[in-house]
């Protein structure tokens, strides 16, 4: 136990029961880790807008490192206090590349301070409502930095999106997914949630051998293989099962609270 000094965990599909809630028993299991005097940190492909319940949930302590590594987030403050963006003109050369050879693709963007989609993007079920006429053209989508460019397609397989488009356009973003549906997220090129959690565990003099991770698709997969130590929960995608150290139980069987349990 001396040396484990920090566990982070993804949220969604991983810590999270799939209904977005944070069950008693993880509620309970991440107290635990404080108590015990080691850090948690949560590594999550969220926009800071939705952190504001698990924030509640762990008595706003801590940090978040949201949107796959792109902004660091307070959950005391609730405030943004570090961000690594994507830069208008990368933007738009990103669009160009890929519409060029994927015309069916309908792009948005996370922005520090919101959302926004073109007509034909089909927002996630948390962002039906919020985003409701917050439709953008494309010069106004790409016009300003952003933290997520994220691209959908109406068929693709997800795995084979991905790798087509880290080949289109790999040398100018950090592509990678996470929902299940063919929707890519790109962050600033070398942006991943390892890069930003190694930043941060640098500053608190805390070696990458006493860090613990979880996790469950691939955006995880940077952050598992940088980890001293990685579970995946059993729910998870096969390329994260076949990377880790460890598989816990499903996420909505609280995997990674039995863990902390058994470690705290």
């Amino acid at each position: 136990m001396r040396s484990l000094r920090l566990i982070a965990t993804d949220l969604d599909g991983t810590a999270l029961r799939s209904d977005g809630t944070v069950s008693p028993r993880t509620a309970a299991a991440f107290a635990r880790v404080e108590s015990a005097g080691a850090v948690l940190v949560f590594v999550t492909g969220r926009p800071p807008r939705w952190m504001h319940t698990v924030a509640g949930a762990v008595r706003h302590r801590g940090l978040a490192i949201c949107a796959n590594g792109a902004l660091v987030y307070d959950l005391h403050t609730e405030k943004i206090v570090k961000s690594h963006l994507i830069q208008p003109e990368v933007l738009e050369e990103v669009v160009v590349r890929l519409r060029e050879k994927m015309p069916d693709l309908t792009f948005s963007a996370e922005y520090e301070d919101g959302f926004a989609h073109e007509s034909d993007f089909r927002p996630g079920s948390w962002d039906r409502q919020a985003v409701a006429g917050l439709s953008v053209g494309t010069a106004a989508l790409t016009s300003r930095p952003c933290a997520k460019l994220l691209a959908l397609h109406p068929e693709m397989d997800p795995d084979r999106l991905h790798e087509t488009v880290c080949e289109l356009v790999g040398d100018q973003v950090t592509p990678t997914h996470s929902s299940g549906r063919a929707l890519i997220e790109m962050s600033a090129h070398g942006v991943t949630k390892a890069s930003a959690l190694a930043t941060f565990v640098e500053k608190q003099g805390i070696d990458t051998a006493e860090v613990i991770a979880f996790g469950d698709m691939p955006n995880d997969l940077p952050m598992l293989r940088w980890a001293g130590t990685s579970y995946a929960v059993a729910n998870a995608h096969p390329e994260v099962l076949a990377a880790v150290d460890h598989v816990t139980a499903a996420n909505d069987e609280d995997g990674v609270a039995r863990v902390i349990e058994e470690l705290f």
